[in-house]
C-alpha cells in the first residue's frame, strides 16, 4: 500500500513538473540554494559578499578566501529563550560592519548541515533582503568543488545596511500555535523538524514529524526541489497549506523553511520560540508518544 502511494505521488509530481517546465532544474531550483561549483564565478564580481557561518574558531582554521565570519550568536538574541530573531537594529549593525549594503549579493555557507546558513537566509528574508543564496553542502562541498581555503581574515569595507520592518507573516508565535490547537484549521499543519527520538519524548499535539536532515542527500547537499516536493507531498504537506515549523530553537527548522521555499512553497511560518519555549510553559499541552518525561534544557544548539 505504501509502495502504491509512493508511485501515485511520483506520477502526480512528475506530471506537475512537466507542465510547469521545472523538470530540468537542479539543486538551485528557485535560486536561493546554489551549487558549490558555481561559487567561483561570483568571486570576481563586484558587490558580492561571502558569509562564513562557522563558529569563530572553525573560521580561523580555514574558510573561503574573502569570506567574512558571521556566527549564529551574531544574528540571534537569547530572550525569552535561546536563538530568537534579533531586532532589526542588530542585523543592520552586523551586516553593515561586514561590508553588506542593501544592494549586496550575499552567498552564505556553514559546516553544520546547512542549518546556520539557512537561519541567516531566513533572517535576511524577514528583514526584506532577498538577494541571499545558500551554498548547498557548505564548506565540505566548496572544498570538493576545488575552492582553496585560507586562514587569513577578509579585508572589510563597512557599508550601510537598512533592514525593513520585520515581516511577521513569516513568523509564528506561541499564541498562534495554541490557537491552531484550540480551533484546528485543515489548511494549517504543524511540522516538527527534530529527530524521531526528540519527537517521541514530547511534541506539540498534532504535529507531523519530518527530520530536517531528510532534506539533504547523504553528502550534505540539499535534495533537489523535485525530490523535496515528492517527499513532502507524501506526508500531506502541499503548497496550498500553511506550514508552521519548529525544532528545539528553530535553527534546524530554518533549513526546512529554505528547502520548502526553494521548492516553491510560500505559505510558511517559523515558530521562533519553538519547542524550547513551548515545553517551558507548563500551561501548554504536550503530546508524548513514547510516554517519557519531557525535559527542557535552557540552552540548545539547534
Amino acid at each position: 500500500m505504501r509502495l502504491l502511494s509512493k508511485i501515485l505521488v511520483l506520477t502526480v509530481v512528475s506530471s506537475f513538473l512537466l507542465l510547469t517546465g521545472c523538470g530540468s532544474q537542479g539543486t538551485e531550483g528557485g535560486g536561493w540554494i546554489i551549487d558549490a561549483k558555481t561559487v567561483s564565478s561570483y568571486l570576481a564580481k563586484e558587490n558580492v559578499v561571502i558569509i562564513d557561518m562557522q563558529k569563530s574558531g572553525d573560521y580561523a582554521e580555514g574558510h573561503i578566501k574573502g569570506a567574512v565570519n558571521i556566527t549564529r550568536n551574531d544574528i540571534v538574541i537569547n530572550t525569552p529563550v535561546e536563538n530568537m530573531l534579533a531586532p532589526k537594529e542588530v542585523i543592520e549593525e552586523v551586516m553593515g560592519k561586514n561590508g553588506i549594503s542593501d544592494a549586496t549579493t550575499v552567498l552564505v555557507y556553514d559546516n553544520n548541515n546547512n542549518m546556520d546558513a539557512a537561519r541567516l537566509w531566513w533572517t535576511m528574508l524577514v528583514y526584506g533582503h532577498e538577494n541571499v543564496n545558500v551554498v548547498s553542502g557548505g564548506l565540505k562541498a566548496l572544498r570538493s568543488a576545488g575552492l582553496d581555503l585560507t586562514t587569513e581574515k577578509a579585508s572589510i569595507s563597512p557599508a550601510q545596511f537598512t533592514a525593513k520592518e520585520a515581516n511577521t507573516a513569516l513568523i509564528a508565535t506561541k499564541d498562534e500555535v495554541l490557537a491552531q490547537l484550540n480551533d484546528p484549521d485543515d489548511k494549517v499543519i504543524l511540522l516538527d523538524t527534530r529527530t524521531e527520538q526528540e519527537y517521541n519524548e514530547g511534541t506539540i499535539p498534532g504535529s507531523v514529524l519530518y527530520d530536517y536532515a531528510n532534506n539533504n542527500f547523504n553528502d550534505g547537499t540539499f535534495k533537489t526541489p523535485q525530490i523535496i516536493k515528492i517527499d513532502y507531498i507524501e506526508i500531506k504537506i502541499t503548497s496550498d497549506r500553511t506550514v508552521i515549523m519548529y525544532c528545539k530553537t528553530s535553527v534546524r527548522a530554518a533549513q526546512t523553511y529554505l528547502a520548502l521555499y526553494n521548492a516553491g512553497y510560500r505559505n510558511l511560518k517559523l515558530y521562533d520560540g519553538a519547542w524550547l519555549e513551548w515545553s517551558s510553559d507548563e500551561s501548554l499541552p504536550v503530546q508524548k508518544p513514547s510516554g517519557n518525561k519531557v525535559e527542557s534544557g535552557s540552552k540548545d544548539n539547534s
